[in-house]
C-alpha cells in the first residue's frame, strides 16, 4: 500500500469514526478492506447511521477476532451467538440495530464477491413491539408558556423562539431545522413555506403556521440575514452575543432547550424531540388525522406517527366507572 493510499484510507476511516480497519477485515485482503470502507462512505449517506453502523460492525469483528475467527469462517451460528450475548447487556432496539448493521454489511460484501453468503441473513433479532412512544410531551399550555417565556428583546431570544416554533408547528426534527438555510423559508403564492432537509436527502416542504411565520419574520429582520439566501438560517452567536455566519449545532440547540425549559419551570426531560411529539399531539387533539400528521411529519409509516400520539394516554374516571360489578 503506497503512502498516498494509506493516507486516503486513514481519512476515510476517520470519516466513519474508526481508528483502523478491523483485523478480521484486514486478514481477508485488500479487496475486503476496500469494500468495507466503500460500504460506509459510498453506500450510507446519513452521518449518524454511518457512525452507528461502523461502531456496531467494528465491535462484532473485534468479538470475532478474539475468538480467532476469519471473515470467511463466520457462519449464521456465529452471528446468532453474538446476538444472544448482546441481549445480556443491551436493550432490544440496540441489539436489533447491531444485527441490522451486520446484515447489511454482509449483503454489501456478498454483492462485491468478498464472501459467498450472508451469515446474518437467517439470524433473527429479539422481539420488540412499541405501541407508545417514550418521547416526553408538553401540553399545549406548557408549550405556550415556554414560547411566551423567552425574552424577545434580543436576537438570541428571537432566534430561539423561531427555532422552537418551527419544530412545534412543522413537526420538524432538530437535524432538519439546524440544516435550514435562509432560502428554506420562502413565499409560495400568498403563503410562506418552510423547506426541511430530511433523512436520506429528501426535501420536505410544509406551509408555515402563522405563529411560526411571525417568529421567523421577527428573527430574520433582527438578525439582518434576509438577503443571505444561501447562508444558515439558525446561527450561533459569539461571546458578544452577536450573530455569526456559522449554523447552530444540534447539541447547542439541546442545551438551549434545557435552559429555556428549566427557566419556564417545565420538566427536565424536555428535549429537542419533545416539540415534534408535542406538535403532533396538539394537532390530533384538535381534530387532525393520523394520515395528515404523517404527511406533515414526513413519516414513512403511520405506525411511527402513532407513537407520538398521546391523546389517548389519559384514562378518565368515567371510563373506569363503566366497570359495573
Amino acid at each position: 500500500m503506497t503512502n498516498e493510499t494509506a493516507l486516503a484510507t486513514r481519512k476515510q476511516l476517520d470519516r466513519i469514526g474508526l481508528c483502523t480497519l478491523p483485523s478480521v477485515v484486514c486478514q481477508a485482503g485488500e479487496r475486503a478492506g476496500r469494500r468495507f470502507i466503500e460500504f460506509f462512505t459510498a453506500n450510507i449517506r446519513n452521518r449518524n447511521t454511518r457512525l452507528a453502523y461502523a461502531r456496531a460492525v467494528a465491535t462484532f469483528f473485534d468479538w470475532c477476532d478474539a475468538r480467532d475467527l476469519r471473515l470467511e469462517t463466520i457462519e449464521p451460528v456465529v452471528v446468532a451467538t453474538y446476538i444472544e450475548e448482546l441481549q445480556k447487556s443491551l436493550a432490544a432496539p440496540s441489539v436489533k440495530q447491531n444485527l441490522a448493521a451486520i446484515r447489511v454489511l454482509f449483503d454489501w460484501l456478498v454483492v462485491g464477491q468478498v464472501v459467498p453468503f450472508n451469515p446474518a441473513a437467517s439470524v433473527r433479532g429479539p422481539k420488540h413491539v412499541v405501541k407508545r412512544g417514550k418521547t416526553p410531551v408538553l401540553t399545549a399550555d406548557q408549550a405556550r408558556k415556554l414560547l411566551d417565556s423567552i425574552n424577545t428583546e434580543t436576537v438570541v431570544g428571537l432566534r430561539d423562539r423561531a427555532l422552537i416554533g418551527v419544530m412545534v408547528y412543522s413537526f420538524a426534527r432538530v437535524g432538519a431545522v439546524v440544516a435550514m438555510r435562509v432560502e428554506d423559508y420562502f413565499q409560495s403564492g400568498k403563503r410562506w413555506q418552510v423547506r426541511l432537509h430530511e433523512k436520506g436527502g429528501k426535501r420536505h416542504e410544509v406551509p408555515a403556521h402563522h405563529n411560526a411565520e411571525a417568529y421567523l419574520d421577527a428573527y430574520i429582520e433582527a438578525a439582518g440575514i434576509g438577503k443571505d439566501k444561501k447562508s444558515p438560517l439558525f446561527r450561533s452567536v459569539d461571546r458578544h452575543r452577536c450573530v455569526t455566519d456559522r449554523p447552530l449545532h444540534r447539541l447547542d440547540v439541546l442545551r438551549m432547550i434545557k435552559r429555556r425549559a428549566r427557566a419556564a419551570g417545565l420538566p427536565e426531560s424536555t428535549c429537542c424531540h419533545t416539540f415534534r411529539a408535542t406538535g403532533i399531539t396538539a394537532y390530533l387533539e384538535n381534530g387532525g388525522t393520523i394520515e395528515n400528521a404523517q404527511a406533515i411529519a414526513a413519516h414513512e409509516s403511520p405506525r411511527t406517527t402513532k407513537l407520538y400520539d398521546r391523546t389517548s394516554d389519559e384514562i378518565t374516571l368515567d371510563e373506569v366507572e363503566r366497570i359495573a360489578i
